[in-house]
């Protein structure tokens, strides 16, 4: 319990005073809620010798007055200064995460990790903000006061306060005991919890097509068992835990009859007074009372420890590094050699983890030319673009950009000078003016007008009920996916950045859209250093160069006439391309 005491209050940082100002104010409620026994005891030792009297109990029930609103008193601080931390530790918590999130590599969010971090997010810190506070000061409490209860005993006689220190150790050991069945069984159910988390979350982004290949009670049948696994992991968690509280509760019990047997007997042998008796007889019950409710609040105590681990273990997460120093021209153009090359690929390695999907790539990409990337799907093309862009770091080898290393470019710097336009458009929830100025939060109204009418989606835009003031459902779900495209289009051409990336962009629309998507490209690419990844013939074979890539690694290079006058893989795709095959048709 002192562990989660110190976890918490490492990850409350500049809250950690309140907590521990909440201390202080848990230890005078504990001394006030004390106060009407000892003033209780007092009483009853002036009845028993004859000597109370109207202004004593006056005095004594305005003790126990002064007690109860001390308590409420007491209490409301503790409560403000913890519960208000509680909040807005969290506060700082989820913004760190997404501060931290920011900096992973992309292949931290395709290994499985998104039905965690929505657990963690939705679940773990929500459990810990809602329940850490009150019960780290309800321990406190149950500590102080039975701090003060053992006091009494001892103030009652020294055998009796031994007694108690027995029976405290007792207490401990089968604490020790529900607390160990408790941490394993809390790590399976938050963990159970993620796996719900994952269910959910693939059952709802998958509904189209469950419903289109009649899978409805296959895939429901899949979440539903995920709900009865939840509801049986939970029900094994209480189960578990159940004997150990019970014990708990007979060793509450017994202490609290052998207590009073003592007190009988030390009275007795003359030991103690009958009052004292007495005392034992009215207050017997409360003696033990605060470490039943110490160890009641067990289970509560240990899912949160575990709320803290698989909190903590995102935050453990590496994070791509960010500590270059370099910086790259503001405009390419004047500030750097024509005709250099601007991407340089040195002998670069990449593996996703165990798994090698690049092997000693190497090109260089001149100023204002264009490279295209072709070849089978899983080849590694948009594994190389992802490298660019540094969403992963390489294994071996370099990336350069103007001759420096990406590694050295700090990663702002580097992302304002590449526009990246992806086959698979996201679009926020919100509204398509603000979707398009996120290339460029600076810019004019009269600038994102003009982006969208040179990335052809002006006219649609204005076709709308509210104009650009539309707002497109999450992930632009209220719009075409060529309509989608153009506006991710136009935010990069508002972004107006030196490099430019296509991954496939018009690989997934129709024909309608194509020749409005290639006119936008078009407009998006003047006077820029392009990477292209493309199957259509028509959006490569006016390329500079074109890249082969095939099982990780450049098989043929060249320009179009090079590529199509050599018997090889470009050879093959221009024929198959001409009946209408893909990649992986072999001639």
């Amino acid at each position: 319990m002192i562990r989660l005491i110190s976890r918490i209050l490492k990850q409350s940082g500049q809250y950690s005073w309140r907590i521990k100002l909440a201390f202080v104010f848990a230890f005078l409620k504990s001394m006030a809620s004390k106060m009407p026994m000892g003033l209780a005891f007092i009483m009853i030792i002036q009845f028993m010798d004859h000597s109370v009297t109207k202004q004593t109990c006056l005095y004594l029930a305005g003790g126990i007055l002064l007690s109860i609103i001390l308590q409420v008193v007491f209490q409301n601080i503790e409560d403000r200064l913890q519960s208000a931390a509680g909040f807005m530790i969290f506060a700082d918590k989820r913004m760190e995460l997404g501060n931290h999130l920011r900096k992973m590599p992309m292949g931290y969010f395709t290994e499985g990790n998104i039905g965690k971090i929505s657990s963690v997010l939705s679940s773990d810190m929500v459990f810990i903000e809602e329940n850490c506070m009150t019960v780290i000061g309800d321990m406190m409490n149950y500590i102080f006061s039975e701090c003060i209860m053992i006091a009494f005993l001892f103030f009652l006689h020294p055998l009796l306060g031994a007694a108690g220190i027995i029976i405290i150790m007792i207490y401990l050991i089968v604490g020790k005991g529900l607390k160990n069945e408790a941490l394993v069984d809390s790590a399976e159910r938050q963990e159970q919890s993620e796996k719900l988390t994952d269910a959910v979350l693939d059952f709802a982004e998958g509904i189209g097509i469950i419903k289109t290949y009649n899978l409805l009670g296959e895939k429901s049948k899949e979440l539903s068992n995920n709900f009865k696994q939840m509801c049986h992991t939970s029900l094994h968690f209480e189960e578990a835990h159940a004997p150990w509280q019970r014990g708990a509760n007979l060793v509450f019990g017994l202490s609290s009859a052998l207590l009073l047997g003592l007190s009988l007997l030390l009275y007795k042998t003359g030991m103690i007074k009958v009052e004292f008796v007495i005392g034992m007889i009215l207050f017997t019950f409360d003696i033990f009372a605060p470490m039943k409710a110490l160890y009641g609040n067990a289970t509560r105590l240990t899912v949160m420890n575990s709320c803290l681990d698989r909190m903590e273990g995102i935050f453990n997460e590496e994070e791509l590094q960010d500590q270059g120093q370099l910086h790259l021209p503001k405009n390419i153009e004047t500030q750097y050699g024509k005709r250099l090359p601007v991407i340089q690929f040195k002998n670069v390695d990449f593996a996703y983890g165990e798994k090698q999907v690049l092997y000693n790539i190497s090109f260089e990409v001149p100023q204002n030319s264009m490279i295209a990337l072709v070849g089978a799907s899983g080849g590694g093309k948009s594994t190389v673009a992802n490298l660019l862009a540094r969403f992963w770091d390489v294994s071996k080898g370099e990336v350069l950009v103007c001759g420096k290393n990406v590694k050295d470019i700090p990663l702002t710097e580097l992302m304002d000078h590449i526009s990246m336009v992806f086959q698979r458009v996201y679009l926020f929830q919100d509204t398509i003016y603000n979707n398009i100025i996120i290339g460029r939060p600076d810019a004019t109204e009269a600038e994102v007008v003009e982006a969208a009418k040179k990335a052809r989606c002006y006219d649609f835009i204005m076709s709308l009920p509210d104009g650009f003031q539309t707002v497109v459902g999450e992930g632009g779900a209220s719009l075409s996916g060529g309509e989608c495209q153009r506006i991710s289009i136009a935010r990069c051409i508002l972004k107006d950045a030196p490099i430019v990336i296509l991954d496939e962009a018009t690989a997934s629309v129709d024909a309608d859209n194509e020749s409005y998507i290639q006119e936008a490209i078009s407009e998006l690419c003047k006077g820029k250093t392009l990477l292209v990844i493309a199957h259509r013939l028509n959006t490569i074979q006016n390329a500079d160069e074109i890249l082969v890539i095939s099982d990780g690694a450049i098989v043929q290079k060249g320009n179009h006439k090079k590529l199509i006058d050599e018997e090889g893989i470009y050879r093959n795709f221009v024929r198959m391309r001409q009946c209408s095959k893909g990649w992986n048709y072999q001639v």
